[in-house]
């Protein structure tokens, strides 16, 4: 099996870290440049399938997903709605402080 070449070298991917404020451990960038050049190596592989008499798939799900009319209902009265709340004043739930 011939290697193929890695496809990032260790000054790009000091670049791509530095850019993306990531901080790598000096002794791992030979490690992580290897694992993405695997990573952009397979996505070459997958890139030269043939896909040209595959129909594009937009949604997994091969149903229809049922749709409910969108109107407003009240389902809970107010003392129902506070019941488990912890404290409130009759009218708004009351929270800590937050500054």
């Amino acid at each position: 099996m011939v290697e193929k070449k890695n496809p990032i070298s260790i000054e790009q991917l000091e670049t791509i870290a530095r850019l993306s404020r990531l901080y790598i451990e000096p002794g791992h960038y030979t490690d992580m440049a290897r694992q993405i050049g695997d990573i952009i190596n397979y996505v070459d592989i997958l890139n030269s399938v043939d896909t040209s008499s595959v129909e594009p798939l937009y949604s997994p799900c091969t149903h229809e997903t049922p749709v409910r009319s969108d109107q407003a209902r009240t389902t809970l009265g107010k003392a129902e709605l506070f019941a488990n709340a912890p404290r409130t004043d009759g009218d708004f739930f009351i929270v800590p402080k937050i500054v």
